[in-house]
């Protein structure tokens, strides 16, 4: 039920991301529901590889390599989803930043038991 519900509140911070930062479109809100989904797939399976392989450059910029990650993670969810569109990199970058803000304050609001 907890995940059910991180979902819904990732693709409510998609579809709230998208209407406000030019260059990110999202058809309807379940294409939002299918961006929210495959973001959190691609976060467990392509990104701890990504990291594993980018670690020492990752500890050179301490850290923020990560956002570059992040970043392209996006481009793969853009690539993956058809009603999803993100217009390029600096624009991934910036709605990674928003969604992981967004998301944060959102799941602020969950009860963990």
């Amino acid at each position: 039920m907890n995940t059910i519900l991180k979902i819904l509140l990732t693709a409510l911070a998609v579809v709230i991301i998208a209407y406000l930062l030019p260059g990110v479109e999202v058809v309807n809100y379940v294409d939002a529901i299918v961006v929210a989904i495959v973001l959190g797939l691609l976060r467990i399976t392509v990104k701890p590889i990504l990291v594993l392989f980018t670690l020492p450059i990752t500890v050179v910029t301490l850290g923020l390599f990560l956002l570059v990650i992040n970043a392209l993670i996006i481009l793969l969810a853009d690539y993956f989803v058809s009603g999803f569109n993100v217009s390029g990199f600096w624009v991934a970058l910036l709605f990674s930043i928003l969604l992981t803000v967004f998301q944060s304050i959102l799941y602020s609001f969950i009860k963990e038991k």
